[in-house]
């Protein structure tokens, strides 16, 4: 079955905007994306971002370097009701993450990534990748993330047609998605996806489902209009969020930032649905 995914926005994707878009045609959702190094701290940011309240399905993105803290943190996790997994983001193109050596700075790291999957495979739970296509354009020439999806056994490989030195003005690359499918892997595509138009291409590509992050924060109901299900107001959208801020206690810059752009920048979802 195709997929409809809400990516791990940062500061926006909370318990509120992950319920609103699973009610109006996500399949899965995802948390933000937290540091393992974190969690086994036991800082209190880090596991309200992973925590899930309520039954929305929801697989929590983690980034992780070392084989040993994962294991702990698997150790000390108790899945709610609503988990459905856990993601690995290898292509976070951020300055604070690469200098760690995580995200794309993980991506040509195969037998480490191998390690990783395995151990959270190992407690039973599905775990997939999120990756860009390389570091840079060089990685990208290469076809370096080849190597991991022909590699590394992950329930799914999202795959953001952007390098890592590429920003959101630079278009995503969706002709990558041929060569992806072929490794035989399950494939979502991620990276400017809004209209059916789009939906239909991946289809006939072989692509398994698409994750939308911007598109769903301006739009929440963006994965209805994709799905040709009726779709509610700007107005009602509005509404169900901030009752839903409400039930989950939602904090303050989560509820300014998706508020700030939600209905903003809409007209192209529009044309295209």
């Amino acid at each position: 079955m195709f997929q409809y995914m809400l990516a791990p926005i940062e500061d926006n994707a909370d318990n509120a905007l992950r319920t609103l878009c699973y009610n109006h045609g996500a399949d899965i959702t995802f948390t933000e994306m937290t540091k393992v190094s974190s969690l086994i701290q036991k800082n209190k940011v880090a596991w309200d971002k992973i925590a899930i309240k309520g039954e929305t399905p929801t697989i929590i993105q983690l980034v992780a370097l070392k084989e040993s803290e994962l294991k702990k943190f698997l150790d000390m996790y108790v899945p709610e009701k609503g988990f459905k997994g856990i993601n690995f983001n290898m292509g976070c193109p951020a300055h604070q993450i690469l200098r760690l050596g995580m995200g794309c700075a993980q991506m040509k790291r195969i037998e480490k990534a191998k390690r990783l999957v395995e151990l959270v495979k190992s407690k039973g739970y599905s775990c997939s990748i999120k990756l860009r296509l390389g570091a840079n354009q060089y990685e990208k020439s290469k076809k370096v993330y080849l190597n991991l999806l022909n590699s590394v056994d992950a329930d799914f490989f999202i795959i953001h047609s952007r390098h890592g030195k590429e920003h959101y003005e630079a278009p995503a690359d969706q002709s990558v998605y041929g060569d992806c499918v072929a490794t035989g892997k399950t494939i979502i595509a991620n990276g400017d996806i809004n209209s059916k138009e789009q939906i239909d291409e991946f289809k006939k590509i072989g692509v398994s489902g698409v994750m939308i992050g911007r598109a769903a924060v301006r739009f929440p109901a963006i994965f209805d209009l994709l799905k040709d299900k009726p779709v509610p107001t700007l107005d009602e959208l509005k509404e169900e969020y901030l009752n839903l801020s409400k039930l989950y206690v939602a904090k303050g810059r989560y509820q300014d930032n998706v508020l700030k752009r939600l209905g903003t920048d809409i007209t192209t979802l529009s044309e295209n649905g």
